[in-house]
């Protein structure tokens, strides 16, 4: 019969790749990365270092180490977003304590997956733009983008913009590089699920593309604006994730050919473009705490008594009903303006009514 320590060493070797399946690249948000600067050059223990790495996507960090703080940066703006938007939903995209961030729930091809895919794909366009334009990373500046051709004569296209064209290129490469490394069989549901998430990626990195606009500059004597200067500027992300939201809402629903592409369950329904979200299995209702999905149920999640929407306590608690309780809540008020410069305010206490799913 085997010793203990040897059926531990078993089990680690069974489910050790179960755990590496499981993690992500997302895990750079989780984990401060270093900096640029704290960087050496060709110093490959850096990237064998960090979590949730796939072999591509280890390569891409030995030749790029220096965009894997802002990759990091661009997956926290994505999750934190995704959080924002779902904040009064059942599924209210919380992430867990382990390299996969958002745990088993994303095993599921769902809407809510398909979303968070996009979200963090665009994260990173959006963080890798930003960078470029800053300075911060030695293969990119400021955008090269055209002048639009709507733009008045006399203004001037120059300034520094945000170099989309350069975040989304390298956010393709890395981002797509898990996907694109795997090697399922034809029309097998392990391909489908690799198709979506391509799809859902390239939703997000679009949405931030499309949403960048021309911003500019006056100049002239006394604030005359006898002159323009004008460049390509990101959206606030907000409206990225706004835009994505409505994709969410609008997401089809698909499924794997034999001859390995994703089809529309419904033909009725009009075809996906590649801003599109898809998504390939239902959703679970997300009521009840489910280790199998990752879902963390409702309980315990404050709802709004008089909302009949989504925040409701009718369609929040599933029908088990809810608790109440009162809290005090602490506020300024009463604030009053003092030349010169500054605000005086009050504090004001009043208890208010809360109520808790059970």
């Amino acid at each position: 019969m085997p010793s203990l320590p040897a059926l531990l060493a078993l089990l680690f070797v069974c489910w050790a790749p179960l755990r590496a399946a499981a993690s992500s690249w997302w895990s750079l948000a989780m984990s401060p990365v270093q900096r640029p600067e704290m960087f050496i050059i060709g110093a490959q223990p850096v990237c064998s270092q960090l979590p949730g790495l796939s072999a591509g996507q280890r390569k891409l960090c030995q030749l790029y180490q220096e965009h894997m703080a802002y990759i990091g940066e661009g997956a926290r703006t994505g999750i934190r977003e995704c959080q924002h938007q779902f904040r009064q939903r059942r599924w209210n995209c919380s992430t867990v304590d382990d390299a996969s961030v958002f745990g088993r729930v994303l095993q599921i091809g769902s809407r809510e997956t398909a979303f968070t895919y996009a979200v963090s794909a665009a994260g990173v366009v959006n963080a890798i733009s930003r960078a470029c334009r800053e300075g911060e990373l030695s293969t990119c500046g400021c955008s090269r983008a055209a002048r639009p051709k709507d733009l008045p004569r006399d203004w001037l296209w120059g300034g520094c913009g945000d170099n989309v064209d350069y975040g989304y290129r390298f956010a393709k490469e890395f981002v797509d590089a898990r996907e694109r490394e795997k090697n399922f069989a034809k029309g097998s549901e392990e391909q489908g699920r690799v198709l979506m998430n391509l799809q859902n990626n390239e939703a997000g990195r679009r949405a931030v593309y499309k949403t960048a606009d021309v911003a500019c500059k006056c100049h002239g004597v006394s604030g005359s604006c006898s002159l323009k200067t004008c460049w390509l500027q990101l959206a606030e992300f907000r409206k990225v994730g706004d835009q994505l939201k409505e994709k969410y809402d609008s997401a089809a629903a698909m499924r794997i050919t034999r001859r390995g592409k994703l089809e529309l369950v419904n033909s009725r329904f009009k075809p996906p473009t590649p801003e599109d979200l898809v998504y390939v299995d239902p959703s679970p209702d997300y009521c009840l705490r489910d280790e199998s999905t990752g879902s963390l149920g409702t309980r315990g999640r404050l709802c709004n008594k008089t909302s009949e929407g989504l925040d409701g306590c009718a369609l929040m608690c599933c029908g088990r009903g809810y608790d109440q309780f009162k809290s005090v809540r602490t506020e300024r008020c009463h604030c009053k303006f003092h030349w010169c410069c500054f605000v005086r305010c009050k504090k004001c206490t009043q208890v208010v009514d809360q109520f808790v799913c059970k």
